[in-house]
């Protein structure tokens, strides 16, 4: 087990290579930007020469999250979870979501004073309160001020999320960004989905949550498709026949999806980033969002999406990008810089 006695940051120039244990009740099979981000930082870390070791709900006693059986939650976890970071012995701890993996972790970070970082990863406020409306926002906002209280760096993606936090009461907030893997996200020229055109997409959970309603509502041309599987798949598909629901989709045939669309479309306003804005992006596909954190953080003013309270404007005026720029955007927004300022948030715990 770490001494917990102490901590230090991140010397990014001279160090020496670390053993990394990441907490998250979010894994595969679950398809969704916490996890790939969570993926991809294992895989930078160990290119960087660190030794990575995951805590998932993989292997051991779930059951499912109501109202969203694809997320499962990890049951009498508290004792393996110390014998898992007694026999690692991490040099650092980061609990990445608030499930009971997440809790298990904070509570044994807490009993043997380890330093241990966190991430905000998701607005549960919105998404809670969305399902279960007699549910006060204020609540949870407690809870995640509870859980994410004693790290000692809570991380948030972007300048604008760390001053809404800040003013819901939350401390020691730093910067962790969201990068693309711009070898695997890029264009496929000459392919184009095979459905009548423009082909606007959407790729994320289907759930009530990221307000896909509003752009299956849009009145537009050619052909909406979906990607991804979500507790209101099946209502909206029924609602919606029109539209192409396919379901989950990786690798390969996620990049042709993307490729293959004219437009992507990205109705949500509850994320906290939006990577699938820029797995878009790096595949050539220009966005269509509303003006809202997430988006706006993602894109900016740059001429690669438009972002408009009209989603429909927006989608129309979206077609008129060039192709070209929104692969030059997504060219300059790498893994390698995000997992940088990953190790320079974390706590170090070290022996004195």
């Amino acid at each position: 087990m770490p001494a917990g006695i102490g901590q230090t940051e991140w010397n990014a120039v001279v160090h020496p290579p670390l053993k990394v244990m990441i907490v998250t009740d979010a894994w595969t099979p679950q398809v969704n930007g916490v996890v790939r981000t969570l993926e991809m930082l294992g895989r930078e870390l160990t290119a960087l020469g660190h030794e990575v070791r995951y805590v998932t709900p993989e292997g051991r006693t779930t059951v499912p999250l109501p109202t969203y059986s694809e997320i499962r939650l990890s049951l009498f976890a508290q004792g393996t979870l110390e014998e898992e970071i007694r026999e690692f012995a991490p040099d650092a701890i980061h609990i990445a979501t608030e499930g009971t993996l997440g809790i298990g972790a904070r509570k044994t970070c807490l009993q043997y004073d380890i330093p241990f970082t966190t991430s905000f990863h998701t607005r549960f406020p919105e998404y809670v309160t969305a399902r279960f409306p007699f549910i006060r926002e204020e609540s949870v906002y407690r809870f995640l001020r509870w859980f994410h209280g004693p790290a000692v760096t809570m991380m948030v993606a972007t300048p604008a999320l760390q001053r809404e936090l800040e003013c819901h009461g939350f401390k020691n907030l730093k910067i962790w960004s969201r990068g693309v893997d711009t070898d695997q996200f890029c264009p496929r020229p000459g392919y184009h989905l095979p459905y009548p055109g423009p082909v606007w997409l959407y790729v994320g959970r289907i759930a009530v949550e990221k307000n896909i309603e509003a752009f299956l509502k849009l009145d537009l041309p050619g052909t909406k498709v979906l990607i991804g599987d979500g507790p209101a798949r099946a209502s909206l598909a029924k609602t919606y026949p029109e539209a192409k629901f396919l379901g989950p989709r990786t690798g390969e045939a996620l990049v042709e999806a993307y490729a293959g669309s004219d437009v992507f479309v990205f109705p949500s306003k509850t994320d906290t980033f939006g990577l699938v804005v820029l797995e878009a992006l790096a595949c050539g596909t220009p966005v269509a969002a509303y003006p809202v954190q997430g988006p706006t953080d993602v894109i900016g003013d740059a001429p690669v999406g438009v972002l408009d309270e009209d989603l429909a404007k927006a989608c129309r005026e979206a077609l008129k990008i060039s192709r070209d720029d929104a692969r030059a955007f997504a060219l300059q927004r790498s893994w390698r810089s995000c997992t940088e300022q990953f190790l320079s948030n974390i706590a170090i715990d070290h022996e004195p």
